[in-house]
């Protein structure tokens, strides 16, 4: 699947792997060294993360249920709260400098391809 920015008409992420489960959605990227650039988790029913024991920062896409961004938090290192915005329903997690201004920004509009 493919993470897309509809407003900026822009490929945001080529792989989208989805935390759908309890377990997934729990462990997130715990245990990995990083993410490619061009890749995004995605998970459902989370409307706040963490980055406590991670090993590296992130940027975090706070999105609606209909994937329009709510917030972004750029850069977050580990040992963190990733912070609670309202109407954030799930969240795409990127490699820290994925997410850049000129890439997304809050109101952008997002969407799912397979």
């Amino acid at each position: 699947m493919r993470l897309l920015n509809l407003t900026r008409n822009l490929t945001l992420a080529r792989e989208v792997e989805e935390a759908r489960t309890f377990f997934s959605r729990m462990r997130g990227l715990l245990g990995r060294n990083g993410l490619p650039p061009d890749h995004a988790l995605l998970i459902r029913q989370c409307p706040s993360i963490h980055t406590w024991f991670m090993r590296f920062a992130i940027d975090v896409i706070h999105l609606d249920g209909d994937l329009r961004v709510v917030a972004v938090a750029r850069n977050l290192p580990p040992w963190r709260f990733g912070g609670f915005f309202t109407g954030s329903v799930q969240v795409a997690e990127m490699a820290a400098g994925s997410a850049s201004p000129d890439r997304v920004r809050t109101g952008d509009q997002l969407a799912l391809t397979d």
